[in-house]
């Protein structure tokens, strides 16, 4: 049996204003989403990684490989209405939110469709839900509001119309963001792009102990 309910996929309803979306609850099944996210990589630092700079366990590897699979392009493409089988495909991972994300965006136009797995248990707080917008100015003027619960899925169509954001939150915040491409140099940049940000994140955690203890070297002389 896969791990992504495709039945729940192509029953959910389709939204077409101001652009296409679907919102899935239990998108994947409440007991094999909570071993996901039992095995889903332990991240301290805020920012998107590619799946392979993480350490995770095998039944989110399975998962990762059902999402690459032409099963799943199948059912997206079914969905959505756009053939991406074939298509190049960038997926990441999420486990922390800084206070300055969730700022109103589009995403870029390499990007066809994009959807959003959450590993959170029932979501509390006001900050960090995903606001679905129809402008690029307010937060309060949404469509819809989806709290990242666990199993729970959001996926769009890219478009200029496409904004989304969320109120601020800082902490603890999963996912696993699937995106088809344009092309594929499109997707070996934005991958590049943030194994970069993840290697200087990490150099800098690195270097800091070495400033702490060299203007304590300092202090003492």
């Amino acid at each position: 049996m896969s791990l992504l309910d495709f039945e729940a996929l192509q029953l959910a309803p389709l939204s077409r204003e101001p652009f296409t979306f679907t919102i899935v609850h239990n998108a994947i099944r409440p007991a094999d989403a909570a071993a996901i996210r039992d095995d889903f990589p332990e991240i301290e630092d805020c920012g998107l990684l590619p799946v392979e700079a993480t350490h995770h366990g095998p039944l989110f590897r399975r998962l990762i490989e059902e999402l690459k699979s032409e099963e799943t392009a199948r059912a997206f493409s079914e969905k959505f209405g756009v053939n991406l089988v074939g298509r190049p495909q960038m997926i990441t991972v999420r486990g922390r939110c800084a206070a300055k994300d969730g700022r109103i965006h589009t995403d870029t136009p390499t990007k066809l469709i994009t959807a959003l797995i959450y590993f959170n248990d029932q979501w509390e707080a006001s900050g960090g839900r995903l606001r679905l917008l129809r402008s690029p100015t307010d937060l309060d003027d949404m469509i819809g509001e989806v709290p990242p619960d666990l199993g729970t899925m959001i996926a769009f169509r890219r478009s200029d119309k496409s904004f989304h954001g969320h109120e601020p939150y800082e902490g603890v915040r999963r996912y696993v963001m699937i995106n088809w491409m344009t092309n594929d140099f499109a997707a070996k940049r934005e991958l590049l792009r943030h194994r970069v940000s993840a290697r200087a994140k990490q150099a800098l955690k690195l270097l800091k102990p070495l400033r702490v203890a060299k203007a304590g070297g300092g202090a003492r002389g």
